[in-house]
C-alpha cells in the first residue's frame, strides 16, 4: 500500500471520519500521526481538491496546545493527497457520553480549554464547522482536550451570527456532557440555559462575557467594583487637597515629626 520504508501501520478510524474526510492513524518514520485525506468519492473533483488545500493553507500557521496542529501535506501511495497532522488518539466526547464515561475533569477542560480554543478561532476569523461532540477529542495517554475539524477558510471577520452560533453550540455541548455526568452545577446550567435562548440577544454577548459567567462573575459586577475603587481613590485624593485636611504635627525643631 503505502511506503513501508516511510509510512507503517495504517489504520482507518471509521468512528473520526468527516463530512469530506476519512481519517486514519499512522507511524510516519516510526512516529505516530493523524492523516486526513478526502473520502473516495471526492478525491478526483477539482472542488474539493481546493477545500483540502485550503484548509491545510489556512491552518498549517494555527498554533494553540488545544487545537490539532498540521505538520505536512503530502500524496501517500494508495490513500491520496493527505493533511498530516499531530498525533491525537483518543476519545471523543461524543463516545465517553455514549459509554457514560463523562467525569469532571472533562467538564473543567471544556469550562476553560474549550472556549480558549473556540476564542483562538474567532480570533483568526477561522469559518469553522458546528462546534458538536464529535470534534471534541481527549487524547489517550494524558487526557488533553484537543479540537478538531477547526475549518478551512479565513476571513476578514466573522459575522455576529456566527459569534453569536457558536455560544448557542457551545451551550449545547456542555448541558449534554452536564447531563452525561449528571452534574447540577448551578453556575453552569445557568450559563447552559443563557447560551441557548431561543433569542440570540439574550446569550453572551461574546466569549469574553461567557469566560466570567463561567468563572461565576459577570461585567457588570466587575465594573461595579472598578467604579468604587476609583470613587474611594477620588474621595481620598479630594480630602488630601481639601483645606479641611488636618495641618500635619511639627516638632520644636521646626521638622515635621515622624512619630
Amino acid at each position: 500500500m503505502a511506503d513501508q520504508t516511510r509510512w507503517t501501520e495504517i489504520e482507518h478510524l471509521p468512528e473520526w471520519d468527516e463530512e469530506f474526510y476519512h481519517i486514519y492513524t499512522a507511524k510516519k518514520f516510526g512516529k505516530w500521526v493523524m492523516i486526513k485525506t478526502l473520502r473516495p468519492e471526492y478525491r478526483d473533483n477539482p472542488e474539493y481538491q481546493s477545500l483540502i488545500e485550503r484548509e491545510f493553507d489556512v491552518r498549517y500557521n494555527l498554533a494553540h496546545p488545544n487545537i490539532v496542529m498540521i505538520n505536512d501535506f503530502e500524496e501517500i501511495p494508495g490513500i491520496g493527497r493527505c493533511i498530516v497532522t499531530d498525533d491525537v488518539y483518543g476519545d471523543s466526547l461524543r463516545k465517553l457520553i455514549n459509554e457514560k464515561r463523562v467525569t469532571m475533569a472533562h467538564i473543567s477542560q471544556m469550562r476553560h480549554q474549550l472556549v480558549n480554543a473556540m476564542e483562538y478561532i474567532q480570533t483568526n476569523h477561522i469559518v469553522h464547522p458546528q462546534l458538536k461532540p464529535e470534534n471534541i477529542i481527549f487524547t489517550e495517554n494524558i487526557g488533553n482536550l484537543k479540537l478538531i475539524d477547526v475549518g478551512f477558510e479565513q476571513r476578514p471577520s466573522l459575522s455576529r451570527r456566527q459569534l453569536s452560533d457558536d455560544i448557542y453550540n457551545y451551550g449545547v455541548v456542555l448541558g449534554e456532557a452536564l447531563d452525561a455526568v449528571g452534574s447540577t452545577d448551578p453556575i453552569l446550567r445557568r450559563v447552559v440555559r443563557r447560551c441557548t435562548d431561543p433569542n440570540p440577544a439574550h446569550r453572551f454577548r461574546d466569549l469574553e462575557q461567557l469566560h466570567l459567567a463561567l468563572e461565576g462573575r459577570s461585567q457588570k459586577r466587575f465594573y461595579i467594583m472598578v467604579a468604587v475603587v476609583l470613587f474611594v481613590m477620588f474621595l481620598l485624593v479630594a480630602w488630601l487637597l481639601s483645606p479641611l485636611r488636618p495641618a500635619p504635627a511639627v516638632s520644636g525643631t521646626g521638622f515635621i515629626g515622624l512619630f
